[in-house]
């Protein structure tokens, strides 16, 4: 089979399309012929081995894939072929909380990635593709959608009223933005883009905020809400912007920590989080039964999860650099072989 692997990690340059062997799934194993691919950030940083940890090369890149069932192990009853299934980001997370061994499971992480014809997956790390959603759109969902489903529902609690503040147009913020709605919650998102703001009111965004044109956005927020402050912040930025958020929202309210856009590095004033009791919680996806949750949503608000653009197979390093410009509204595809 064909797979798009790291041979150098030097950025998408250093991706090479490789044939490999097609994997054999052992007991409890299944074998998914992949349809579509999508990616995330972090994807884009392992090409250029920007996380911690040391990377076996060559390496298949990519966590993130809807496809069918090929074939089963032994012992798998759960599934037949042709079954339309996605594959969780941790294969070892069914529910509960984070583990260390948890954090051993992550595709294109700890284990080897997806972006390729063929993909093992544990059959008990699967989950039905909504019918609701074709594969692309359902590649979608094993990061960016369970991760912001886990931070405003599984970890937020999320009620009808609230106000969301996310940063961004990514994956993660316009699925918020989608599920926050969906809940009757008001969103406030920000972007330095007034056209992508635009298309995110389109959505069901409330306010939207320049960072560019209005750089005291947290200062903007308190005067969206009346001086409270938001409920729940959708955290991405990271270092460069953590500070804001802890600006940015209410007494007693929630920020889940999610990305590090703006990098690792940066100093914190830890008293707002003292004097305002805030929750500050790191949301690394979710689990298995989050994703069911997240699914069972979907289909019943007929929530469909937003493409900027799909890729052919043989493109793939094009879809990086086009993530690597920054310029999409949601999340990129690159469709199956």
């Amino acid at each position: 089979m064909k797979a798009w692997q790291i041979a150098q990690p030097t950025g998408p340059q250093g991706l090479k399309l490789t044939e490999v062997p097609t994997p054999t799934p052992g007991p409890g194993e299944v074998l998914v012929r992949v349809r579509a691919v999508s990616l995330n950030y972090r994807d884009l940083g392992t090409t250029r081995r920007e996380r911690p940890g040391n990377l076996p090369l060559p390496f298949t890149i990519g966590s993130d894939c809807a496809g069918e069932v090929a074939a089963l192990g032994a012992g798998v009853a759960q599934w037949k072929e042709g079954d339309r299934v996605i594959p969780a980001f941790f294969q070892s997370w069914p529910a509960g909380g984070m583990t260390h061994a948890i954090m051993k499971s992550a595709l294109g992480g700890a284990l080897q990635g997806v972006l390729a014809e063929y993909m093992i997956a544990k059959a008990d790390a699967l989950v039905h593709l909504p019918t609701t959603l074709d594969f692309a759109a359902g590649a979608t969902l094993p990061c960016a959608g369970v991760t912001a489903w886990n931070a405003l529902v599984g970890q937020g609690q999320m009620l009808a009223g609230q106000t969301v503040l996310t940063l961004g147009t990514g994956g993660v913020s316009i699925f918020a933005l989608q599920f926050a709605k969906a809940h009757g919650a008001r969103v406030i998102i920000t972007s330095s883009s007034d056209d992508k703001l635009a298309r995110a009111r389109e959505l069901g965004a409330d306010e939207g905020i320049n960072y560019k044109t209005t750089p005291d956005w947290e200062r903007r927020v308190f005067e969206l809400t009346q001086k409270s402050g938001a409920d729940q912040v959708i955290e991405l930025g990271g270092a460069g912007t953590l500070q804001k958020s802890l600006d940015a929202v209410r007494y007693g309210g929630r920020i889940s920590l999610i990305g590090v856009l703006t990098g690792f590095e940066g100093l914190v004033n830890p008293w707002p989080v003292i004097a305002r009791s805030v929750t500050l919680q790191g949301i690394y996806v979710g689990s298995r039964a989050h994703f069911e949750q997240m699914n069972r949503a979907i289909v019943q608000n007929g929530i469909q999860p937003v493409l900027d653009r799909t890729f052919a197979f043989e493109d793939a390093p094009a879809a990086f650099e086009h993530m690597a410009a920054g310029a999409h509204f949601g999340k990129i595809v690159v469709s199956g072989s």
